[in-house]
């Protein structure tokens, strides 16, 4: 438990015996004993944690809510981490601590090192998450690219907070884009031959497809010689192949691995959809009307049944999803997460159906919706089209602003927000770019540590040092900055909001570079100056740590 929870939690149970000291006295009648929530005032003028217990309290007790604080105020048992308590407004009760809670935050932070904020809420409980799933039809562009941010920092935060994680790409290569493409790709091989030779109207136009066309005729020149059908399906296959080995090296290169890759044909090749329908059929689910086959969705809340074999006895997309959702939760899965673009509303109706009419609970699917990114450069926006085949892909972001800030600004806003990335802010080397002020403050201590090392100051353990000595305003401030990172990081990971950890690395470097504008730490005495190098390593430690959920790197030297 850390410092921050585990005093949140010493302070609720000393409001817990002062209630039940005026319980006993007659003084306050009950039903029973409510849920203590504490608060860290928005003002530091009002203590280090409030309470709204009173206000809570005050119907049910029938007292006036100042009336009942300055009961409970007077009923608290006394407490060595209590300074003082103050009664603010209607009611609140405003606590004052003393400064040696926020030096064992140090003793931990020191002893867990880049564990710190780690926890066991998720009591390993399995969960696979599935982001991003791009078709393979073109490079990773930058709304896969913000999906991929938000969904390697969500699996780490998970991790982190207890929970048994696996990540999945599902790469749809058995769908009716994947036939344009093919149709695409041998249109740009036939042209290499012949100029002239007919492009389809739908094709992708991308000039990777015309790469793609001239690797293809140096591998495999006999193709030309076989006929339109084989030559299109091969080019469907083999090119579906290059592109998912494009996407992986892509996602690699912004520090985004999978577990498992997992692909559509082979459902379709172990009769994975004639075995959904079997069993949605079985469970009474299923349905015959004007010549399709349809899921009786509506029984769990849709607005409409789906079809899942059409008239001409091909499935519909939705058969296949279905079957690949049943295949997760067979594999042990008991929290399946998805995260889906902004056209993907109509998808979680159905997809939660499926689930329950497969026999599992409504929650054992989530579905998270990302929302539109738009690229600005200079002030305008930055025009692209997907299917004219231009647009900005991973590569070409990560070239222009680099991997780290690229990460960084698709992560800095809720995922239900939309983005608006500013390409000139994040390939910016200030104090305006959040990232670089960030790594700034990381590598800003990397070069006081060094200072002190080549000074012969040896870097001392927190047990070792005067903590006491640390009572600046802007010393404390970074203390409690830190002491907050484990419940952040819980409350990132099980809310969904993986920006929380974004603002919070933002915020602790602040903290850090107002240290450091207004505290030396080498040229002071020896025990201050030992005591304020133990301080300024464990912001070293949460900044790597906070950094690193993040995915961003920490750098010695900017």
């Amino acid at each position: 438990m850390s410092g921050f929870t585990k005093q949140k939690q010493q302070l609720a149970e000393i409001i817990e015996s002062a209630l039940q000291v005026l319980i006993d006295q007659k003084q306050l009648e009950l039903d029973s004993m409510p849920e203590i929530n504490l608060e860290v005032p928005r003002e530091k003028a009002h203590g280090d944690f409030a309470s709204n217990v009173a206000l809570v309290l005050a119907k049910p007790a029938k007292k006036n809510p100042r009336q009942l604080a300055e009961l409970i105020v007077a009923s608290l048992p006394e407490h060595p981490v209590i300074d003082k308590v103050e009664i603010a407004g209607p009611g609140f009760i405003n606590f004052y601590l003393t400064n040696q809670w926020l030096y064992d935050v140090l003793l931990t932070i020191e002893q867990e090192q880049l564990a710190y904020g780690a926890n066991s809420f998720g009591n390993g409980e399995r969960v696979l998450l599935e982001f991003v799933s791009a078709n393979p039809v073109g490079p990773m562009n930058v709304v896969n690219a913000r999906a991929a941010a938000i969904g390697d920092t969500l699996a780490k935060l998970l991790a982190a907070a207890g929970y048994s994680v696996a990540t999945e790409y599902y790469v749809n290569d058995a769908g009716v884009q994947t036939e344009v493409f093919g149709r695409s790709l041998e249109a740009r091989l036939q042209q290499l031959a012949n100029p002239d030779y007919p492009f389809p109207e739908d094709g992708y136009p991308g000039a990777y497809v015309s790469e793609l066309a001239e690797r293809l005729k140096a591998e495999k020149p006999e193709l030309l010689n076989q006929d339109y059908a084989e030559r299109v399906e091969f080019c469907r296959i083999w090119g579906i192949d290059q592109m998912v080995e494009w996407q992986k090296q892509d996602l690699a290169d912004f520090g985004v691995t999978f577990d498992r890759w997992f692909r559509e044909r082979d459902l379709h090749e172990a009769g994975a959809l004639e075995d959904i329908i079997e069993r949605l059929t079985e469970r009474g689910y299923m349905y015959e009307k004007d010549g399709a086959f349809w899921f009786r969705s509506t029984v769990f809340g849709d607005d409409k049944d789906r079809v899942i074999i059409k008239q001409d006895g091909t499935y519909t997309y939705v058969t296949a999803d279905i079957a690949y959702h049943y295949d997760k939760l067979k594999r042990g899965f008991t929290k399946l997460i998805d995260l889906f673009g902004p056209d993907h509303h109509g998808y979680i109706a159905r997809m939660k159906a499926a689930v329950q009419a497969l026999g599992y609970p409504e929650d054992a699917l989530e579905i998270m919706i990302l929302q539109y990114v738009a690229l600005l450069r200079d002030g305008e926006q930055v025009k692209m089209s997907k299917r004219a085949g231009e647009f900005i892909t991973l590569q070409d972001l990560m070239e222009e602003v680099g991997r780290d800030a690229a990460r960084y600004f698709f992560l800095m806003r809720s995922p239900d927000s939309h983005l608006d990335f500013d390409l000139t802010l994040a390939a910016e080397q200030s104090n305006e770019n959040p990232v670089y002020y960030i790594q700034y403050a990381h590598a800003r201590i990397c070069s006081i540590l060094q200072q002190a090392k080549e000074q012969g100051v040896t870097l001392k353990q927190a047990k070792e040092v005067s903590l006491d000595l640390l009572v600046q305003e802007q010393e404390l401030d970074l203390i409690k900055k830190m002491a907050e990172l484990p419940e952040e990081l819980l409350m990132a990971a099980t809310q969904r909001e993986p920006h929380r950890m974004a603002r919070y690395a933002l915020d602790l470097a602040s903290q850090f570079h107002s240290f450091y504008t207004h505290c030396h730490v080498l040229s002071e005495a020896d025990e201050l100056r030992d005591a304020r190098l133990v301080l300024t390593n464990c912001v070293k430690i949460v900044l790597q740590r906070t950094l690193g959920l993040l995915g961003i790197s920490a750098p010695e030297r900017m």
